[in-house]
């Protein structure tokens, strides 16, 4: 099929799912995926990009580079970077690097920030010690 020198460029819309369109199972694409309709179950996976559209309902766990919601999701996402845009709904379990939530987005579920942690501040270790005052004797 494709070699490695006729892969299609990233932002390329490899797959759409039409808006009178139902899908089940496991859709790999090199391209962009674009939802319009619905995916009742199993996997997305794509090198680039998945965008659910504004009336898309999506229930599959999805891997990507980046991840735009505007519709309904259910699932488990991997990705870099997740987009939760206004009127999206999410129920789930996002794996990101970068995380962005639109007003008027809805997200119920489980955030884990991937990558390299930052230090922590709040670390017992890492605060100054507190001075303990002398206790005053009463009279």
């Amino acid at each position: 099929m494709f070699g490695k020198d006729k892969r299609p460029a990233p932002d390329h819309i490899e797959a759409i799912i039409g808006p009178l369109t139902t899908f089940q199972g496991t859709l790999r694409a090199d391209g962009t995926v674009r939802v319009d309709g619905v995916v009742e179950g199993g996997r997305i996976v794509s090198t680039s990009n998945v965008i659910i559209a504004k009336d898309a309902r999506v229930q599959a766990d999805i891997e990507a580079q980046v991840v735009s919601i505007a519709g309904a999701y259910k699932g488990t996402i991997k990705a870099d970077r997740v987009e939760l845009l206004a009127g999206s709904r999410v129920w789930g379990e996002l794996h990101v690097r970068s995380f962005l939530l639109d007003e008027g987005g809805y997200f119920s579920g489980n955030l884990y920030m991937q990558g390299e942690a930052p230090e922590e501040p709040f670390r017992a270790e890492a605060l100054p010690p507190v001075e303990e005052e002398p206790a005053s004797e009463a009279s």
